[in-house]
C-alpha cells in the first residue's frame, strides 16, 4: 500500500523523479519483465521502502512514465488550440506518432509486452483530448447526439492511436508528417461527427 504524500513537496517531487529516471535508465539496458524493484531503488539510491511509498509498483512506474512523456508531447503540441478542428486533429494525430516513435526510443530493449498494458490508458487520453475541444452545448444535447459524439471520438481516437501504431512498427518508412497528411482524409472522414 502507498503512503500518500504531499505531491507538492519539492522532496516528494525530487525522489520521484530519482525513482523515473532511474527506471528510465533500467529500461534502456534490459526487458521491462526483468527489471526489478530492488533494481530501480538501487539505480536510484533509495531503499525499497522509499520506492513503495511513491509507486506501488513497476507498472504503476512505468504507467507513471508514459502518462508523463505523452501529455508533454499533446500539451505542446496543442497549445494555442481552442476548438477541434482540422488542423487541431492533424496536432493530436502527429503527437500520437511522436509518443508512438519515443516509446522506441525509451524502451530500446524489446518490450513488445508494455505496449499493449497502458494502450486503453492512451487511448482514452486521446478522446478525453478530442472531447475537452467540443463545445459544452453540444455535449449537453439530446442523449442520441451525446451518444454520436462519444462513438466519434472513440473511433477517431482509437483510429489514430492503431495507425500512428502500425506506421510505427513498420519502421516510419515515411515521416510522420508525411504519414498524417496521407491519412488526414480517412480520419477527417471519421471526424464528421465531431465537427458537425
Amino acid at each position: 500500500m502507498t503512503i500518500k504524500k504531499n505531491e507538492a513537496d519539492p522532496r516528494v517531487i525530487r525522489t520521484r523523479r530519482l525513482l523515473q529516471d532511474a527506471f528510465a535508465s533500467l529500461i534502456q539496458e534490459k526487458d521491462f519483465e526483468s527489471i526489478t524493484v530492488r533494481d530501480i531503488a538501487e539505480r536510484a539510491t533509495v531503499n525499497r521502502a522509499t520506492f513503495y511509498a511513491h509507486f506501488v509498483d513497476k507498472y504503476e512506474i512505468l504507467e507513471a512514465r508514459l502518462m508523463e512523456s505523452f501529455m508533454t508531447i499533446m500539451n505542446r503540441r496543442i497549445s494555442g488550440h481552442e476548438v477541434l478542428n482540422e488542423e487541431t486533429i492533424q496536432s493530436i494525430f502527429l503527437g500520437v506518432c511522436e509518443f508512438h516513435m519515443g516509446l522506441s526510443t525509451m524502451c530500446k530493449r524489446r518490450n513488445t509486452s508494455l505496449v499493449p498494458v497502458f494502450e486503453i490508458q492512451i487511448k482514452e487520453k486521446i478522446q478525453t483530448i478530442l472531447l475537452s475541444f467540443i463545445d459544452k452545448d453540444k455535449m449537453l444535447s439530446t442523449p442520441n447526439q451525446q451518444f454520436l459524439i462519444n462513438t466519434a471520438s472513440v473511433m477517431l481516437s482509437w483510429g489514430m492511436y492503431g495507425a500512428a501504431y502500425v506506421w510505427n512498427n513498420e519502421g516510419c518508412l515515411i515521416s510522420a508528417e508525411s504519414f498524417v497528411k496521407q491519412s488526414l482524409p480517412l480520419v477527417m472522414n471519421g471526424a464528421k461527427e465531431l465537427l458537425g
